[in-house]
């Protein structure tokens, strides 16, 4: 029976009476824990959101995200503690059992705590909201294979403007390298002709394109030499994944083209095959006069709105291609796509005055 009394009286004790728990939620509400569990949970928020929006636009670390949330999460616990142990008095802050009963504690003004809260809440909820409605553009990049590219036109920065040609026959032969790698998805010249040699928004483009990657770059022809600057960059984030200028001989151009699409290979993680390596590495010509009517040509031949006019002077100078370089396989097969009504094969001669006239056309061309 005593045992019996015993139990029942250690079980009330353990049991708090309704009076206490009563009062233990009126000491949460006169200490401020629930206004600060309100308003750190908001302020929280918001430096999450702030957070989310500004590391990929500065391209900052993926990981300073997540310490953010770490930290926020962690410290809401420490918030509630530090309210419960302390209360803020006129004279500073202090440990709640130093203070005394009759002290007046300075009490936060309803009105001005609720607009504070939901000013926050609405900032908070306007970046949330900022991201959402970029989510669909920054996914449909993301869902890109990542082993997709777009060469990009590039920009003509020699002091001749004449020389626009040359840099977009550059773009073009380097698009046709890279389509020789099986491992790579390559975007045709036709789809970027658009665009800009250096776009502002790239995420939008390689959204655009469908592709994770884009080729920017630049070509500068002085006389017998050139400067090309290339650079892949990641459309989603635009961040740069490779970078190189070469400044070589016109006759050497074949093998920067080479090396471009083998270092993109490589940046990308594309396995090139013995065979694609060979194809990449051989050079068509080593006729640099063959390779640049080669390169005229082929703007005359992919001018959007070409002319009868266009077609002819194409097949024009393939010919004269030709005859600078029998075995330059390139115009002999664009050559023979020229199949335009009227068009003009002029067949140079090897010898004597014909091998003059030729090289004089070829002049007055270059």
């Amino acid at each position: 029976m005593d045992r019996h009394l015993t139990s029942l009286w250690e079980n009330r004790r353990c049991s708090p009476s309704p009076w206490e728990m009563k009062s233990f939620f009126a000491e949460l509400k006169r200490r401020n824990v629930y206004k600060v569990a309100v308003a750190y949970a908001v302020v929280g928020w918001l430096m999450i959101q702030v957070t989310a929006t500004i590391v990929p636009a500065l391209h900052l670390p993926d990981g300073l995200t997540t310490a953010v949330v770490v930290l926020t999460l962690v410290g809401f616990p420490i918030a509630l503690v530090i309210s419960w142990a302390f209360e803020m008095t006129p004279e500073g802050m202090k440990r709640t059992e130093n203070v005394s009963p009759d002290e007046v504690i300075p009490q936060w003004n309803k009105r001005k705590f609720a607009a504070l809260i939901i000013g926050v809440a609405v900032m908070a909820a306007g970046l949330l909201a900022f991201q959402l409605l970029r989510a669909p553009r920054s996914t449909s990049t993301s869902n890109a294979d990542s082993k997709s590219i777009a060469v990009l036109p590039f920009e003509n920065l020699s002091s001749d403007k004449e020389n626009a040609f040359f840099a977009q026959g550059i773009q073009g032969e380097i698009i046709t390298t890279l389509s020789k790698l099986s491992g790579l998805r390559v975007i045709s010249r036709t789809s970027t002709a658009r665009y800009k040699s250096e776009p502002e928004n790239l995420p939008e483009i390689g959204s655009e394109l469908h592709v994770a990657n884009v080729l920017e770059g630049s070509v500068q022809k002085s006389g017998d030499r050139v400067h090309i600057n290339v650079q892949l960059i990641q459309a989603e984030t635009d961040a740069h994944l490779w970078a190189q200028s070469y400044d070589r001989q016109l006759t050497d151009v074949f093998s920067v083209e080479g090396e471009v699409a083998k270092k993109i290979a490589d940046s990308l993680s594309a396995t090139l095959s013995p065979q694609e390596k060979a194809r990449v590495e051989t050079k068509p010509t080593e006729n640099a006069d063959a390779y640049v009517l080669y390169l005229r040509a082929r703007q005359y031949q992919t001018r959007p709105d070409n002319l009868l006019q266009d077609f002819r002077t194409a097949a024009e100078l393939f010919q004269q291609a030709i005859a600078l370089d029998p075995n330059f396989a390139l115009p002999h097969r664009c050559a023979k796509t020229q199949s335009t009504p009227g068009s003009r094969r002029i067949t140079a001669t090897a010898t004597g005055s014909g091998r003059g006239s030729s090289r004089s056309r070829i002049v007055s061309l270059l």
